[in-house]
């Protein structure tokens, strides 16, 4: 079970934080991914405050998400920040540059792993095996080099055994979490479906993190990670502090481990929660 935030001042004084790897939706923006709402719609500035104070003291905040690199790229354009880790850590910007992250993936099969996995089949082999129940993530999965982006209901372990037996073993289907909406024509309704990402195996979000921190010259004790989902636990695998806000699931409540810190708010008034708190360390 997490550790309450009133209660976290021995880990949190491990830490010389320098910098904040922070999941968008849900943790630092709330209903229709909105900087400027909580997770219920009202109108708040809890956010964009903390954000303001980061910039201030110096505190780098580094966008994590699924999204491609354009997507988030103006995003970190409208609040002030030009680092990111895109694609479920297949892309990595910094300073506004990109890198791809290509994991075990064999080298020279193609410009980029989406490429790769075009020209492989093996979009192809995953849709037609699948047929009825998973589908491409239109008009999400367009713009996309480090991911394909999926959706419907399926088994991973299943997926990644049947990439294996047609030889890429070196390929992952990952679950990226429920989507909001219903999906009929695949037979489930809402928050029954999920997103998925196809993606090199040994790639991620702690793999990019770690990536990061090594180009920036930091060590884990340097770095927090705010989230709100169990799909975002790697974020704390590089790091020395992981925050989950208060609108985390019951289920990613209570399979956090005993040094993951609870924030009291919910999506940005506990992502600002996160932020007084590393500030603190910083005077």
């Amino acid at each position: 079970m997490p550790l309450p935030l009133a209660e976290a001042g021995p880990v949190l004084d491990r830490l010389t934080p320098r910098v904040l790897f922070s999941d968008v939706d849900g943790t630092l923006v709330g209903r229709g991914a909105s900087l400027l709402a909580d997770m219920d719609g009202q109108p708040t500035l809890a956010a964009a405050t903390a954000l303001v104070a980061a910039h201030t003291a110096g505190l780098a905040v580094v966008l994590v998400s699924g999204r491609t690199r354009a997507q988030l790229f103006e995003s970190g354009r409208l609040i002030g920040l030009r680092d990111a880790i895109g694609e479920l850590g297949t892309v990595l910007m910094v300073d506004g540059e990109p890198e791809l992250l290509w994991g075990e993936m064999p080298p020279g099969l193609a410009a980029t792993p989406v490429d790769a996995f075009a020209t492989l089949g093996l979009v192809e082999l995953l849709l037609k095996t699948f047929d009825g129940r998973l589908e491409l993530h239109a008009p999400w999965h367009l713009g996309r080099s480090g991911t394909v982006l999926l959706r419907g209901k399926v088994d991973t372990a299943e997926a990644d055994a049947l990439l294996a037996a047609h030889g890429a073993g070196w390929a992952r289907l990952v679950d990226n979490g429920r989507l909001r909406g219903p999906y009929p024509h695949l037979g489930l309704g809402h928050r029954e479906a999920s997103a998925y990402h196809l993606l090199p195996a040994g790639t991620g979000k702690g793999v990019a993190v770690a990536r990061y921190l090594e180009r920036r010259g930091l060590g884990p004790e340097h770095a927090a990670a705010t989230r709100d989902s169990t799909a975002d636990v790697q974020l704390g695998t590089a790091t020395g502090a992981m925050f989950l806000v208060a609108n985390a699931g019951p289920d990613t409540v209570t399979a956090a481990g005993p040094e993951t810190i609870l924030t009291e708010g919910a999506a940005g008034a506990g992502w600002a929660q996160a932020v007084t708190a590393l500030l603190a360390r910083m005077e």
